[in-house]
């Protein structure tokens, strides 16, 4: 050993001071270097003493995957039930993959989905199997094209499954399929399953429900034949391309006709739900009650200010209304309704004190008492443990950075907080509510999984991502810090700032400001951001500082902060983030004529205004994906906050990035992927037309046969490249 190099070892043993490791972007989005362990596929048994968990093993021949059970108190492994290499087809001498799998209800059979395929952001196709546990045999649900959201009935005897835009029953019994519908037709008809607007904006994607003792199956009916079609080119390396058509109502445009629709597999017979005689109308979402013979359905108008809460019966169709939530601006949809297995009450959700929260009403409609009280929002229902009277939900209290799960009393009282880490806490609960698993995070940590009985006390670690810790502690990483500021109207402002490591208050650095900025997302959160927060902790390497503020229109903040860009989606949220380039640029460590702005989707749409109507505060910016006019969006997503068209275009056409193309100043990178069937290809090149015809430089990447999230091979690799390389040359 040389001398110098004994020197630096022991001077790095008596310091511990290690030169600390770069960051490359093949580790951040090729390699997974940084991807967290965690556990997939969980399932609470029966009881809830007992989860299963999705296990991969690596094989020569593949990976192999194992349905494993545990015991949620010792933590001992119970049972191996299922292994994917058992589950052989004839002539196969590989087994299935299991992609997912779901339990019957008295947990005698698995039903299996394979050689999955995705659709849109939700939907998937894929062949389904049913696993006889005591019988150790596998039989296919059905034959011919692949089918969707296959469940189980209630008593396990039967599978429902859509294929073909149809419904269908097998029973496993007598091996006998019946076909409930017979007209769903590619992008005409579609039973059983939503249209593209509803999986998007309404985010479910099996529209098909059992009736708690099984008689029943009720589901949604999309007549989607005036919808008007939207056409993308396919390229897939061929010849010629292929034109890929599906039905997409922009703003203003016409929308499926929707109706409920409520099979009787005692009798054969299907009946029509009463939902009224308008049809320009939202069905957003049914829900059985805790009696088998009564549907809730939740119906909601065009503009989507008032929504009414029905009770149908099926055995009749007839409906009637049971409560009405009317707003001045819109009313948002969430998955919170619950019925106590008495029937005798309900939990609903509303906005109407200012802030979201949760409140019990009788089975008739009459209000009984407001469950949760303050200023803070409920973000996540999580049920109600009727032995205890006790309700478990997820909210922002005391910081809208931080997501805590707390417990309350159904009359109100005695709310408690049992998540301890400041930071974001998501958990999903044992049946019967004695446990629950909850994955925790903060801006610095990756997950870390813990087992908590239901009154918050530990139990267990179960995955605390030690091995990615160590790695992320070899790495020159900065630290994101909280700030706020208050704008000159007196609005304040949360954000997040990441300086570099070697951070000199006496230079000036340029900054990178990124955000999402709508509706329904914040980015100034304390949870870990996996790939995002490394890159940016890559380019604060490179000298730059990233900051990022939550503007105006953003959850957390109450009602009158979310809702205050009603009508002028864009607007209010492009001048609170000028506000904060002004802001930065007073800092005597930013360089004031070096700010740039980066986003995706609304994001993308947001940068694009504040390059065209903030270009005096912005030298360059990056638009992934970017809605550049309204008009061109769908009907759901678009008239919930801006109405429509018709009713109030100065609101699209005053807050369209495309109209404001001559103003744009600095380097501008537009970036797309030609099968976007979210935010539409047409948006980029509308928008850069309007550049060109207004003689203006701009730069301009196509992913082609890429969607909305940009994935797959080598292509966040780079998209992420050719982002920090602008960055690096323009800012």
């Amino acid at each position: 050993m040389r001398k110098n190099t004994a020197i630096v070892l022991f001077f790095i043993a008596i310091t511990g001071f290690a030169q600390k490791k770069e960051l490359s972007l093949e580790d951040i989005w090729l390699k997974n270097t940084f991807s967290p362990s965690g556990l997939y596929g969980l399932s609470s048994m029966k009881g809830g003493q007992s989860y299963t968990s999705l296990e991969y093993t690596e094989k020569i021949k593949g990976p192999e995957s194992s349905i494993v059970k545990y015991a949620y108190k010792s933590g001992k492994k119970e049972a191996v039930i299922l292994k994917s290499n058992e589950l052989k087809t004839e002539g196969s001498k590989t087994g299935l993959s299991i992609d997912t799998y779901s339990f019957s209800e008295d947990e005698s059979k698995i039903l299996i989905a394979s050689q999955t395929e995705k659709v849109y952001r939700h939907s998937t196709r894929e062949e389904y199997y049913v696993w006889d546990l005591k019988t150790r045999n596998l039989s296919k649900v059905t034959s011919g094209e692949k089918q969707m959201y296959a469940t189980f009935s209630p008593d396990g005897s039967k599978v429902a499954f859509v294929k073909s835009n149809n419904l269908f029953v097998k029973d496993l019994g007598s091996n006998t399929e019946t076909q409930i519908t017979s007209d769903g037709k590619q992008n005409e008809v579609i039973n059983g399953a939503t249209d593209w607007v509803y999986e998007e904006e309404f985010s479910f994607d099996r529209a098909y429900f059992w009736s708690p003792d099984g008689r029943y199956i009720a589901f949604y009916r999309f007549d989607e034949s005036k919808v008007k079609e939207f056409e993308m080119a396919e390229y897939n390396a061929s010849l010629y391309p292929t034109i890929y058509k599906f039905k997409y109502p922009k703003a203003g445009e016409t929308n499926s006709t929707v109706s409920i629709l409520i099979y009787d597999l005692k009798t054969g017979q299907t009946r029509p739900a009463d939902i009224g005689t308008e049809t320009d109308q939202y069905i957003p979402r049914i829900k059985w009650t805790a009696d088998p013979e009564t549907l809730s359905i939740q119906r909601m108008n065009r503009l989507q200010n008032k929504l009414e809460l029905l009770f149908c019966n099926a055995s009749t169709g007839a409906s009637k209304t049971i409560l009405t939530e009317s707003s001045k601006t819109f009313i948002e949809i969430n998955d919170n309704l619950s019925f106590t297995r008495d029937n005798k009450n309900f939990i609903w959700t509303s906005d109407r004190d200012g802030y979201t929260h949760l409140y019990l009403y009788d089975i008739n409609g009459n209000p009984v008492n407001q469950i949760t009280k303050g200023n803070w929002d409920v973000i996540d229902f999580k049920g109600v443990d009727e032995a205890t009277k006790t309700l478990f939900f997820t909210c922002d209290e005391p910081s809208v950075t931080e997501t805590v799960l707390c417990s309350v009393q159904l009359d109100g009282s005695g709310k408690k907080t049992l998540s301890t880490g400041k930071g974001s806490n998501s958990v999903e609960f044992s049946d019967g509510f004695s446990y629950y698993i909850n994955t925790f995070t903060d801006i610095d940590t990756p997950p870390c999984i813990t087992l908590h009985t239901s009154d918050g006390q530990l139990i267990r670690v179960l995955e605390d991502n030690s091995s990615l810790k160590k790695k992320l502690s070899e790495y020159n990483l900065s630290k994101k810090e909280f700030f706020s500021f208050k704008t000159p109207d007196g609005t304040l402002l949360n954000g997040w700032m990441m300086k570099p490591s070697n951070f000199d208050p006496g230079k000036k650095y340029p900054v990178l400001m990124t955000f999402y900025g709508g509706p329904q997302n914040n980015e100034v959160v304390n949870r870990w951001e996996g790939g995002t927060y490394l890159w940016h902790c890559l380019l604060a390497q490179k000298g730059y500082i990233v900051a990022c503020v939550d503007n105006r229109g953003t959850e957390g903040r109450g009602r009158d902060f979310k809702k205050c860009t009603y009508k002028q989606l864009g607007k209010l949220e492009t001048l609170d983030q000028i506000e904060t380039a002004k802001y930065l640029g007073k800092q005597s460590y930013v360089d004031k004529t070096r700010i740039g702005v980066q986003g995706w989707s609304f994001g993308g749409y947001l940068s694009s205004l504040c390059m065209t109507k903030g270009a005096d505060y912005f030298k360059a910016g990056i638009a992934v994906a970017p809605v550049t006019n309204w008009r061109f969006y769908d009907s759901i997503y678009t008239e919930r906050y801006l109405s429509t068209p018709q009713d109030n275009p100065k609101g699209y056409d005053e807050n369209s990035p495309i109209h404001f193309a001559e103003m744009l100043n600095g380097k501008y990178l537009l970036i797309h992927g030609s099968a976007d069937d979210n935010v539409h290809l047409q948006n980029s090149m509308e928008m850069s037309q309007a550049l060109i015809s207004a003689n203006k430089q701009f730069e301009q990447f196509i992913y082609p046969d890429k969607a909305h999230s940009l994935n797959g091979g080598y292509t966040r690799l780079n998209l992420f490249t050719r982002m920090t390389n602008f960055i690096t040359t323009n800012l």
